[in-house]
C-alpha cells in the first residue's frame, strides 16, 4: 500500500491571517483558499488533483471496479407516474444515461414519449431538470435546470399539446417552488448577484414573484419582500382549488412563519399572519372550504393535524383532527380528496389514509424495512402510485386504489443482481449519555461475528433529516465485495421527531458525534470488526460528521471520506446560505456559541503529529451550497498535520456541486474512486 512518506503533497503556503473572536486570537492560514477564482487557488486545485489521480492509478483493480459499477448501474430506472391533465408523467432512465428523462403517457400502461429529454440540454449532461409543476389545467409546464450542480437555476415555460418552449426565461432563482395561479405562477429569487462572486457571496433579500404566462421577467409582479431582515427565506404556494395563497418564510432550515391570503375575499388585499414564526414548524396540507389543515409540531414534538379557521387562526382555536402520536409523522400527502400520512417507526415508513375530518380509513400495506414515498394527487384522483425501496432492493412501483385500500405490483426493476442474497437487520446501541441508538446494517447473508467485517458506516445528524432505508448500487458493490454498509440513526435527524432534532443540535452538536462513534464501538464490541476495517462516510452536514469524529477518534477509524462537508465552523455563515444554519450550528459571531463550535470545528481541532485515517476529502467547483473553501482549508490543514503513513488526499470535481443533478457518468467514476480507495486502505 503507498506510504505518505513516498508521497509529495503539493506545497500550500501558510499565511499569517489571524481573527479574533470575542477576545480569542485564531489562525487562518489557509484563507487564501477561500478564494477559488484566484490563480493560486486554481493551480493548487490541479496540483491536489494531480496527486490524488497518480495515487489512484497505482490501485491495482481499480479498472475492475469501474466495470462491475458500470454493469450494476446499467438497469432501466422507472419513477412512479403522476398525472397532470390529459397524461401521465414519469421518469425513466435506460440504464446509463446521465440524466433521467421525462416520458408521458395518456395511460399509465400505454406507449410513452419523451416529454424534457435533460441529456441534449449539455453536451456533457450536467444540467439537471430540477423543479417541475404543471398548471391546473395541464397546458403548461414550467420548470427549472441548474448546470454544472449549481443551486442557481433557470426557468422556462412549455405548452404541454405541442412540447415547444415559449418565450419564457426567469433568470437567479434559487431554493424556489412553482406554484401555479391562473394564467402563471409564484417563484422566489434573488438579484443578479455579481459574476465574480456568484458561487460564494452571501444569498441575501429573496423575494416572491408572480410570474404572467408570455411576458418578460422585469416585467413579473413583487409579490413580497422583506427589507429589514435580508436574511429570510419567501415563498408562496396556492392550495389545489387556487382559493387561498400561503406565505412560508424562514430565517433558516429550521422554523417557519405563514401567512394567507383568502382569493375569494375581496377586502383581503394583502397576507394576513396564520401562524406566528419562528419557533415551530408549521405547514398547511390543503383547505376543506373556507378552513386550512395544518400539519405542526407545536406542543406536539411528534407533529399533529390540526383544522384552523383563517378568520380565527389563534392557537385556542385550532381543532385537532389528528392528534400526535407515538411515532413521528414525517409527511401528509393527498389525493383523492384523502389523506395519506407517512410516519416513522424506528426510521422505517409505515402510511396510513385518513378522511379529512381525521378518519381513519386504511393501512398501506407495505413490503418490509423501507421507505415508501410518491402519496400526492389531485382530489379527482382514483388511484396513484408509489416507491418502495430498501437498503437491498430497488425502487418498486406500486399502484394503489384509494377507495378501497388496495396496492398492486406496477413496475419492478430488472437489477443485475439477486436480492435475495442480501439482508438488512435493525440494531439498537446506548450511546455515551446512554440514549438508544438504531443502526440498520446490510450485508450479503450470513455474515459472521469475526471481528473482521470490512464496514462502512454513513450518517448524517442534523437539519431534522432522517435517514431511512434507501436503495444504491454504489453501496451495493460494497457490500457485493464481502463489505458491510451501516447506517445510524443519528440524533440531529428527525427519526423520533422534535426532541430527536434538538436533542443534537447547537450546543448539543456533540450528541451526534458521540453517537457515530458510539455505532463505531459497538460494532467493534460486538466483534462485528475492527478498528482496522472501518470506514466512515458522510456528506455536507455528513461531512462535518465525518471529519469532526476523525479529529476526534483518529484511533477508531481506517478510513474518512468527507464530502462536501462543513469543516469551518468559525465562518461558515458568511458564504452563500450558511448564514441559514445558524440556527442549527449556532454562529460564532455569538460568544457563547463560538465557545462549543470551536470544540468541534473539523478544521480547528487537526493536530500536528497525529496518525490520522486515510482520508480521502471530495468536493466540487461548483458548489455553492457549502463552498469548496471548506474542503480546501480542510485538506491543506491535514496534510501539514498528518504523521502517519496514511495517504491524505482531495478529490475536486469539475464542473459539478453539491451532489443533486450530478450526471450517472460522474456518479460511476465518483464510486470508483471512493471504493477503490477505501477497499484498498481497508485491505480488501
Amino acid at each position: 500500500m503507498a506510504q505518505q512518506k513516498n508521497w509529495q503533497y503539493p506545497v500550500a503556503k501558510k499565511t499569517d491571517t489571524v481573527d479574533n473572536y470575542h477576545g480569542t486570537r485564531i489562525p487562518d492560514p489557509y484563507r487564501w483558499l477561500e478564494d477559488d477564482h484566484s490563480t493560486e487557488t486554481k493551480a493548487w486545485v490541479d496540483a491536489e488533483n494531480k496527486v490524488t489521480q497518480d495515487y489512484l492509478a497505482t490501485i491495482p483493480f481499480r479498472a475492475s471496479v469501474k466495470k462491475r459499477l458500470e454493469e450494476l448501474w446499467n438497469y432501466p430506472k422507472t419513477g412512479a407516474p403522476v398525472k397532470h391533465g390529459n397524461y401521465y408523467y414519469f421518469f425513466k432512465n435506460d440504464g446509463l444515461q446521465n440524466q433521467s428523462v421525462l416520458y408521458r403517457s395518456a395511460t399509465p400502461d400505454g406507449t410513452p414519449e419523451v416529454f424534457i429529454d435533460p441529456n441534449k440540454l449539455s453536451a456533457a449532461g450536467t444540467t439537471a431538470l430540477g423543479t417541475l409543476a404543471f398548471s391546473k389545467d395541464g397546458k403548461y409546464a414550467a420548470y427549472l435546470i441548474a448546470k454544472a450542480g449549481s443551486d442557481w437555476q433557470e426557468g422556462y415555460v412549455m405548452d404541454v399539446a405541442t412540447r415547444q418552449l415559449l418565450s419564457d426565461k426567469l433568470e437567479w432563482i434559487k431554493f424556489s417552488g412553482i406554484s401555479w395561479r391562473g394564467d402563471g405562477f409564484y417563484y422566489s429569487r434573488y438579484d443578479k448577484p455579481d459574476e465574480q462572486n456568484k458561487l460564494s457571496g452571501k444569498n441575501e433579500f429573496q423575494k416572491v414573484y408572480f410570474h404572467k404566462i408570455g411576458q418578460p421577467q422585469e416585467q413579473d409582479e413583487l409579490i413580497y419582500m422583506d427589507k429589514d431582515h435580508p436574511l429570510r427565506n419567501a415563498g408562496v404556494s396556492v392550495t389545489e382549488d387556487e382559493r387561498f395563497l400561503i406565505l412560508s418564510t424562514t430565517e433558516g432550515t429550521s422554523g417557519r412563519e405563514l401567512w394567507f391570503r383568502d382569493m375569494q375575499n375581496p377586502e383581503q388585499k394583502d397576507f394576513s399572519l396564520l401562524v406566528k414564526g419562528f419557533s415551530y414548524e408549521p405547514a398547511v396540507i390543503d383547505n376543506a372550504g373556507d378552513k386550512l389543515l395544518l400539519l405542526t409540531n407545536h406542543e406536539a414534538p411528534n407533529y399533529k393535524i390540526v383544522l384552523v379557521d383563517p378568520a380565527n387562526p389563534a392557537e385556542t382555536n385550532w381543532k385537532v383532527i389528528v392528534p400526535e402520536k407515538k411515532e413521528v409523522l414525517q409527511n401528509v400527502g393527498n389525493a383523492g380528496g384523502k389523506l395519506f400520512l407517512s410516519y416513522l417507526k424506528d426510521a422505517s415508513t409505515r402510511v396510513y389514509q385518513y378522511d379529512y375530518t381525521g378518519r381513519p380509513e386504511h393501512e398501506v400495506q407495505l413490503p418490509g424495512i423501507g421507505t415508501a414515498g410518491g402519496f400526492d394527487g389531485k382530489k379527482e384522483d382514483q388511484e396513484l402510485f408509489y416507491a418502495y425501496t430498501s437498503f437491498v432492493a430497488p425502487p418498486t412501483i406500486y399502484r394503489y386504489d384509494i377507495k378501497s385500500g388496495k396496492t398492486t405490483l406496477f413496475n419492478k426493476a430488472a437489477v443485475k443482481f439477486n436480492p435475495d442474497e442480501y439482508e438488512t437487520k435493525q440494531v439498537f446501541f446506548t450511546s455515551k449519555d446512554g440514549t438508544k441508538v438504531p443502526m440498520f446494517l446490510s450485508s450479503k447473508k450470513g455474515m459472521k461475528n469475526n471481528g473482521n467485517n470490512p464496514v462502512l458506516i454513513y450518517g448524517y445528524g442534523g437539519f431534522n433529516i432522517a435517514q431511512t432505508p434507501g436503495f444504491s448500487v454504489s453501496n451495493l458493490y460494497f457490500m457485493e465485495q464481502g463489505g458491510t454498509y451501516a447506517v445510524v440513526a443519528l440524533r440531529g435527524g428527525s427519526e423520533y421527531g422534535e426532541a430527536w432534532h434538538k436533542a443534537g443540535m447547537k450546543e448539543k452538536k456533540q450528541n451526534v458525534f458521540d453517537d457515530f462513534i458510539g455505532a463505531a464501538e459497538y460494532l467493534v464490541k460486538t466483534k462485528y470488526t475492527n478498528p482496522s476495517k472501518i470506514a466512515i462516510r458522510g456528506g455536507s452536514n455528513g461531512g462535518l460528521l465525518v471529519g469532526a469524529c476523525m479529529t476526534q477518534r483518529p484511533d477508531l477509524f481506517k478510513v474518512a471520506l468527507p464530502a462536501v462537508g462543513v469543516m469551518d465552523m468559525l465562518r461558515f455563515q458568511k458564504f452563500t446560505i450558511g448564514w441559514a444554519w445558524a440556527v442549527e450550528y449556532g454562529s460564532s459571531d455569538n460568544a457563547e456559541d463560538f465557545k462549543y463550535l470551536l470544540k468541534y470545528s473539523p478544521l480547528h481541532n487537526l493536530k500536528p503529529g497525529v496518525s490520522y485515517p486515510a482520508t480521502m476529502v471530495t468536493t466540487a467547483d461548483h458548489d455553492d451550497r457549502v463552498v469548496p473553501a471548506h474542503s480546501f482549508k480542510f485538506a491543506a490543514t491535514l496534510q501539514a498535520c498528518n504523521a502517519g503513513p496514511n495517504p491524505v488526499l482531495i478529490r475536486i470535481e469539475t464542473q459539478a456541486g453539491h451532489g443533486a443533478g450530478k450526471p450517472t457518468s460522474k456518479l460511476i467514476d465518483e464510486a470508483t474512486d471512493i471504493w477503490s480507495f477505501t477497499m484498498y486502505n481497508l485491505g480488501m
